[in-house]
């Protein structure tokens, strides 16, 4: 039993180092542009409807906070059914590797929120800076299984969030697009990146 549960784990072992070293396939470009398209159309409905965030903090953290999981969602959908096509055997090792990546960022993103609002609400305008700047370390850790362009994606929100801590609070705090702009242009940088990739990889393997 002794040697049939470690050939087990070995096999196990050889599975999630052939994942890492895997480029992953699971994010489509149309579904990354989608999600931008709803950071743009929630930085509309905070226009129209949150005209200061500062006195309706919850509704302003509510909208985004529903952006976020409807774009969580969209891509953990498709990343599901792409990586089953994509990487066939792998695809649970592969598609378990891509969240754990992003993990660490994501749970820090809320428990900075959640502090932020308990212990330093004065300072709750940082928060769309601060996000970006999480979403950026994210994306760098996870840019060793996808295409090295993307970096460029992560040096967008980077600086964007540097952006938005210097210049985005007083009459600036919370305006529709600190959170608007980054989110919608980098994810259609992002969109635009991977379909450029993709292309790159088809014709490679054509040429083979």
């Amino acid at each position: 039993m002794q040697d049939l549960d470690r050939a087990i784990a070995d096999i196990r072992a050889m599975r999630i180092h052939a994942a890492q070293a895997t480029k992953f396939r699971g994010y489509g470009p149309l579904t990354v542009a989608l999600t931008g398209g709803f950071a743009i159309s929630a930085a509309w409905l905070q226009a129209r409807y949150i005209a200061h965030p500062l006195a309706a903090i919850f509704a302003w953290l509510g909208l985004w906070t529903a952006t976020a999981a409807v774009s969580v969602v969209a891509i953990g959908v498709e990343v599901f059914l792409r990586a089953r096509r994509a990487h066939e055997g792998l695809a649970d090792d592969m598609i378990q590797d891509a969240a754990l990546q992003l993990l660490p960022a994501s749970g820090a993103g809320v428990m900075l929120t959640l502090v932020v609002l308990r212990y330093a609400p004065a300072e709750i305008w940082m928060l769309p800076g601060l996000w970006q700047i999480l979403f950026s370390l994210g994306i760098f850790s996870a840019c060793r299984n996808l295409p090295a362009a993307l970096n460029i994606v992560a040096f967008w929100y980077l600086g964007c969030g540097m952006a938005c801590l210097a210049f985005g609070g007083g009459a600036h705090a919370l305006s529709p697009w600190t959170m608007g702009a980054p989110f919608g242009l980098g994810e259609a940088l992002a969109a635009i990146l991977l379909a450029i990739s993709a292309r790159g990889e088809i014709s490679d393997h054509d040429e083979n």
